[in-house]
C-alpha cells in the first residue's frame, strides 16, 4: 500500500521563513529514506510535517546564538530541523549509532548546513573542546534520566531544552533528586505553537548552575 506524505501545513512558512526550501528538502529526504533506514516508523508519513518537523521547529525561538548540543539526534529531530531554522546557531549532533551518524552526515552535506558537526558518541562519553550553551533532546528518556546525560555538557548558566509530551509535569516531579544533584534550577514547562500547530510542543526548560 502506498502511503502519501502529509501536505505541507501553512505553519511551515511561518516557522522556517527563508529556510523553507531547505526544510522541504530535508522532509522529502526523510520521507524517502527514513523508514528504510529505521529512522521513522511506517505510519509517520501522513503526519511527518505536523508531528515531527514542525513540532521540532517550534522550539527554534528558544535558541540563542552560540553552541547547542542535541543528544540522541537519531533522524535529526530536533537537531537538523533546528539547524535549518537557525543558521546563526552552531550545532553538535550527538548520536552513538553508526547508521544514524551516516544519515546525519549525509544530510548535513546534502543540505549544505555549515553550522552542524556530527559527533559519534554516547552523551555520557562525549568530549567537546568547549562546554555548550544549550542542550536539546527529544524522545530520548525520562527527565530524571536525561539530566545526568545533558547537564554535564553545559557551561555554568547553560540551559536545558528538552522536548516532552503530556506527562512533562509528572516527569519534573519524578526528577527531584537529579534536579538537586546536578544543580538544575528554574525548571519550567513551556507550551509552544498554540494556535499555529495542530499539536502544541512542550519543552522542559531549566538552567544548570
Amino acid at each position: 500500500m502506498t502511503v502519501i506524505l502529509e501536505a505541507e501545513p501553512d505553519a511551515a512558512a511561518t516557522l522556517f521563513g527563508d529556510q523553507l526550501e531547505v526544510a522541504r528538502s530535508f522532509t522529502k529526504n526523510l520521507a524517502d529514506q527514513g523508514e528504510e533506514l529505521g529512522l521513522i516508523g511506517p505510519l509517520e508519513l501522513p503526519r511527518l510535517w505536523s508531528r515531527h518537523i514542525l513540532n521540532c521547529a517550534a522550539m527554534a525561538t528558544l535558541l540563542r546564538p552560540g553552541r547547542v548540543g542535541d543528544v540522541g539526534s537519531g533522524a535529526g529531530l530536533p537537531g537538523l530541523v533546528l539547524a535549518i531554522a537557525r543558521p546563526d546557531v552552531t550545532f553538535f549532533l550527538i548520536e552513538p549509532m553508526e547508521r544514524r551518524v551516516a544519515w546525519l552526515n549525509d544530510q548535513v552535506k546534502a543540505l549544505g548546513l555549515a553550522n552542524v558537526t556530527v559527533v559519534r558518541s554516547r552523551a555520557e562519553d562525549v568530549k567537546l573542546a568547549q562546554p555548550l550553551d544549550q542542550v536539546t533532546a527529544r524522545a530520548v528518556s525520562a527527565f530524571r534520566n536525561l539530566i545526568p546525560l545533558t547537564a554535564p555538557l553545559l557551561r555554568a548558566g547553560g540551559e536545558l531544552l528538552l522536548m516532552k509530551g503530556e506527562r512533562a509535569s509528572a516527569e519534573v516531579d519524578g526528577a527531584a533528586k537529579a534536579i538537586q544533584k546536578y544543580r538544575v534550577h528554574d525548571v519550567e514547562i513551556l507550551t509552544l505553537g498554540e494556535g499555529l500547530l495542530a499539536d502544541a510542543t512542550r519543552v522542559i526548560r531549566a538552567t544548570v548552575r
